[in-house]
């Protein structure tokens, strides 16, 4: 065939089939070799480190478990003592370092002297957790692996760090060795494989006479259409005017009987013009032809051109049958174009006035002139709407089109169908009305017969109206208007009005589910949290708590995260920040639990770490609880991942208490413009048990500022938790004079995200110290004479103070407090008065036993004493320390009392 058309068929050409064939191959084969030796090369490097790793622990982990390191490391001289033993293990072991390091990361050890003294560098973290760290790391010797593990003193203590190191070239060089013999190896297969390739392909090309893939699919894609595919009349003719082919569209058009091939075309019965034309193979284009009852567009090429065989090809259209369809298929086209389209344009957004604005836009864009949307009252509450029933109180939310004056009704103003006219009787039922011709039609008008005039003065002629029908319940209705268009609807129109408005009003529905739903959950949510800080003097507070974007699949503005100021006995206060990780009813749920567990459990006035202990033991409980709830497939959602952070300060000492679950270092400011991460120990999230919680005691100075925040402030999607902090630290360092509020803002400025993916708490307080003129103390004699001499010091101190009509009830209490503290309790006892926005008595002992408050019987000489303290007193508790325990109690000041104002006073 490659000769019959003048292709050369000597030379071995690539656009070929073999030529092809033949590249490709060998390009397999030069893949496949070349991914073998890629393979060796990254299993060597892969072997190599994995012996550097492995060599590297077992000298560090043999090192610092030789004996006596421990000991050796408490020398007065660790250099001396441990230098020359780890140069000696280094020689031996054959790796590239041994350092002895404390744990600080100074190094004691190391092959170059002037590196001792020095900071080691690497990651240390996972060894003084008791743990085995490695890392790969590039030198100044090069590529190497360093594994870095602990040294355990007395009591399994970490005292110190062993780090051993090998450079990956140590290691490596076996493969390097073979590389000749597998170069020659790979290059002897490339030679014998191209060499089997081309024979191949030399045969190949014999048995497809040269021709190429394209030329190949061509002639097969040309057959088959020609028999098959084509949905045209197809025929080939001979250049000696004999038919060669028909396929069953021409024999169907032109009536040919089944053995018509091989035939002349004057022969067929044709028309004398349609048979000349086939005889004659001249070129023409969409040439009709009348034959029988049809109208063909007749198509034909001859075949003689670029070297093919003498004849012609012609194709055949019957025209008659496209042009009635092209007209319904165009109808067709534009309406399905117009539904995609309105599927994009409305609903964009889960507003429910949005959606109808862009429902009344659209269709007077696409389909009418005028379109009016009106929705029932319930609808825009957010409020489920009626199934069934008439639907007669609506409002008109949204208008299409330029309205003339006085004809349809504004956006606002109430529409009412009454049951009367068409519209009220039709749509109440669920049905839609088409009215073509208004000015014919008078059931309508009987709904406002004066507007109805000026509307048909304005030239709207044609209406359409669709209710919003979703769930089986009526949401308002859509008319559709005609005015400038002349056409008037008909039923086609109707129909696709009705599938228009049936798409818009699930979007509807799905946007008032959505507002009511979301607006639920937001309000319970703010309902949890504080509605304004309590009246206290210990600190000047700010906070703010700003939800995640909502959009975020209809969990914005709905989240876990909660801060609290809890006025603690004493004078104190607690601060709380605390996070439960997610999102929806269920995190703002959480939440509001542990909240209310942090008030309850504050006021058993416990320290921070056992209050988180209870939390944590609480959490726990509640997983628990959820996890036998459900039942079936129903997914268990857990809390655990809730997180807190707890603050307790002393406005009298000026001692600030604090502990942490799986929450973030607060931020302390100084007075003198420092800032610095509180090293609070870090304990685990809540709910997951087992673990203690540590303690952290500052003294803070006056003015000093705590920020206590939740990590959605420093991390999102584009910035990691620890640059976050760093920018904090950046941005609210070096301002003592900034306020909270001041201090909010600038956090919130440098850190806000455009859309948070995470709810936001933050708390600043600047700390205050009660004046010592509003605080006194006393030391008291185990001697109950002593008891007179505390209540007359203490009514002295209360006329100071102005207080003198407090006196009474003031000795009463102590003398009571006093009293039982000498009789049942152990010395040394303390008083102290404190006046405060309440006037604070306090009687501090050694002794844990805390007094119970009961009836004492009629014929009891005692038992009345706290029975007396809690009528005269507004609160009372206990408070414990660590060496014994605090009774206090709290006598409301009349608001004409005098408060001697402190430095810290507002």
């Amino acid at each position: 065939m490659a000769g019959r058309y003048g292709r050369p068929r000597s030379v071995l050409r690539m656009r070929t089939v073999a030529g092809q064939v033949f590249l490709l191959q060998v390009a397999i084969v030069v893949l496949l070799v070349a991914a073998a030796l890629v393979s060796l090369v990254l299993q060597s490097r892969t072997d190599s480190e994995r012996e550097a790793r492995n060599r590297s622990v077992a000298v560090a982990q043999t090192f610092a478990n030789g004996p006596g390191l421990a000991a050796d490391l408490r020398s007065p001289d660790p250099t001396a003592v441990l230098q020359p033993r780890a140069e000696a293990a280094r020689k031996g072991s054959g790796v590239d370092f041994i350092v002895v390091m404390n744990t600080r990361g100074i190094r004691y050890t190391h092959p170059l002297p002037d590196r001792i003294g020095k900071k080691f560098v690497g990651d240390i973290a996972p060894a003084l957790a008791g743990g085995v760290a490695t890392e790969k790391i590039t030198g100044t010797i090069g590529p190497l692996v360093q594994a870095v593990v602990p040294v355990f003193g007395p009591g399994g203590r970490v005292v110190g760090l062993v780090s051993a190191g090998v450079t990956l070239s140590k290691v490596s060089g076996v493969v390097d060795d073979q590389f000749p013999l597998i170069f020659g190896s790979a290059a002897g297969v490339l030679l014998l494989t191209t060499g089997g390739t081309a024979l191949v392909s030399r045969r190949l090309r014999r048995q497809t006479h040269g021709l190429g893939p394209a030329e190949m699919t061509r002639m097969y894609e040309h057959h088959d259409a020609v028999l098959h595919a084509v949905r045209e009349g197809v025929l080939i003719v001979r250049g000696d005017g004999r038919l060669v082919l028909a396929n069953d569209e021409a024999r169907r058009l032109l009536g040919l009987p089944a053995d018509v091939e091989g035939r002349p075309v004057a022969a067929l019965g044709l028309d004398p013009a349609t048979a000349a034309l086939l005889e004659s193979g001249r070129a023409v284009t969409d040439e009709v032809h009348p034959v029988g009852d049809r109208l063909l567009a007749v198509n034909q090429r001859p075949t003689d051109r670029a070297g093919g065989p003498p004849g012609s090809v012609t194709t055949l259209r019957d025209t008659t049958e496209l042009r009635a369809l092209t007209g319904r298929a165009d109808v067709a086209r534009g309406r399905l174009r117009l539904l995609y389209d309105a599927g994009a344009e409305i609903g964009t957004t889960l507003d429910v006035i949005r959606t109808c604005q862009e429902l009344a836009r659209f269709g007077a864009e696409r389909f009418s002139d005028l379109v009016t949307v009106d929705l029932a009252e319930s609808v825009l509450r957010g409020e489920e709407p009626t199934a069934g029933g008439p639907v007669l109180e609506l409002r008109r939310t949204a208008v299409g089109g330029e309205l003339p004056d006085g004809s349809l009704y504004p956006v606002g103003e109430p529409v009412r169908f009454p049951p009367v006219t068409v519209l009220g009787t039709r749509l109440s039922a669920g049905e839609p009305v088409l009215e073509p011709d208004l000015a014919a039609s008078t059931g309508w008008q009987l709904q406002d017969p004066e507007r109805a005039r000026r509307i048909i003065e304005h030239g709207i002629h044609s209406l359409i109206a669709v209710p919003l029908r979703a769930r089986g319940a009526i949401l308002g209705v859509a008319l559709f208007w005609r005015s400038a268009t002349p056409e008037p609807f008909d039923e086609e129109d109707l129909s696709l009005a009705e599938e228009l408005v049936a798409r818009a009003a699930v979007s509807i529905d799905n946007a008032r589910r959505y507002t009511r739903e979301h607006t639920m959950a937001v309000t319970l949510q703010r309902s949890l949290l504080p509605r304004a800080l309590p009246d206290q003097d210990a600190v000047e507070a700010a906070f703010r708590y700003l939800p995640a974007q909502a959009g975020l699949g209809g969990l914005g503005g709905v989240g876990g995260d909660w801060f609290d100021i809890i006025p603690l006995p004493g004078a104190r206060v607690a601060l709380v920040v605390g996070d439960v990780v997610g999102h929806g009813l269920h995190a703002a749920a959480t939440m509001g639990r542990l909240r209310t567990a942090v008030h309850n459990f504050a006021n058993l006035d416990v320290p921070p770490d056992e209050l988180l202990w209870h939390l944590d033991e609480l959490v726990a409980r509640i997983d628990q609880d959820e996890g036998a709830e459900s039942t079936g497939d129903g997914a268990k959602a857990p809390v655990t991942g809730a997180t807190c952070l707890y603050v307790i300060y002393d406005p009298v000492t000026g001692a600030c208490t604090m502990a942490r679950a799986g929450h973030v270092q607060p931020l302390l400011l100084r007075p003198d413009g420092g800032a610095e991460f509180v090293e609070v120990p870090g304990g685990p999230p809540l709910g997951l048990g087992g673990m203690p919680f540590d303690t952290c005691r500052l003294d803070l100075p006056e003015g000093s500022r705590l920020v206590l925040y939740t990590d959605g402030l420093v991390e999102d999607r584009a910035r990691g938790i620890d640059e976050g902090m760093a920018v904090l630290h950046r941005t609210l360092g070096d301002h003592p004079a900034r306020t909270p509020e001041e201090t909010c803002e600038a956090a919130l400025g440098a850190l806000l995200p455009d859309r948070p993916a995470d709810d936001i708490a933050l708390l600043v307080a600047r700390t205050r110290r009660l004046d010592p003129a509003r605080i006194a103390d006393w030391e008291v004699a185990a001697d109950p004479t002593a008891v007179a001499q505390i209540r007359a010091a203490a009514v002295r101190k209360l006329i100071e103070w102005g207080l003198a009509d407090e006196a009474f009830t003031t000795e009463l209490i102590l003398s009571e407090l006093v009293t039982n503290a000498i009789r049942y309790a152990a010395g040394p006892i303390g008083v102290r008065l404190i006046h405060d926005r309440s006037l604070i008595c306090e009687v501090a002992d050694r002794s844990s036993t805390s007094p119970h408050l009961r009836h004492a019987a009629t014929t009891d000489e005692g038992g009345r004493g706290l029975f007396l303290i809690a009528q005269l007193a507004e609160r009372w508790g206990t408070r414990y320390t660590g060496d014994g325990k605090v009774i206090w109690t709290e006598q409301a000041l009349p608001d004409g009392a005098p408060r001697t104002a402190g430095p810290g006073s507002p």
